[in-house]
């Protein structure tokens, strides 16, 4: 049984319903993950060790082309950590981006209140399947400046 990270009560039905919250794999050299933000849209991560030209870097600072562009970066602070795979770095930079920009919708059900404002929510729900294409995409690029495991 999975253990659910977001409260989901607010959401309406949809592809989410199947999906999990977090996902974690290495790719490129480098430990990622995916997990859904607060209003149920994807996030992504790549994390890159001090060895790396990006390490410690503010994330306006990485020329990465990455849906929505780069909108994160830290070191291992509560939910954006790992419990690195063996061989992989503990010590690592978080480079993360998310999936809830103009045209992207989410899993909260705003339909309501959208509708109050006279808006109509059009878009795209970015599913588990796209935020790890970009996460490993983002992880290729970072690997091609160097300093990947």
């Amino acid at each position: 049984m999975e253990t659910r990270l977001v409260d989901r009560k607010n959401w309406g039905r949809g592809e989410w319903d199947m999906e999990p919250d977090r996902v974690d794999f290495i790719h490129a050299g480098f430990s990622c993950f995916i997990q859904r933000g607060p209003v149920g849209a994807w996030c992504g991560y790549v994390g890159v060790p001090a060895s790396h030209p990006a390490y410690g870097k503010d994330y306006n600072d990485v020329d990465v082309a990455v849906h929505g562009g780069l909108t994160y970066c830290g070191a291992c602070d509560g939910s954006i950590c790992h419990t690195p795979a063996e061989g992989m770095p503990d010590d690592v930079w978080w480079l993360g981006f998310d999936t809830n920009h103009w045209q992207d919708v989410s899993p909260v059900d705003m339909g309501k209140l959208l509708d109050m404002i006279g808006y109509k929510q059009d878009g795209v729900y970015r599913n588990v399947n796209y935020a790890t294409k970009e996460t490993m995409e983002l992880a290729e690029q970072l690997a091609l400046m160097g300093g990947a495991k």
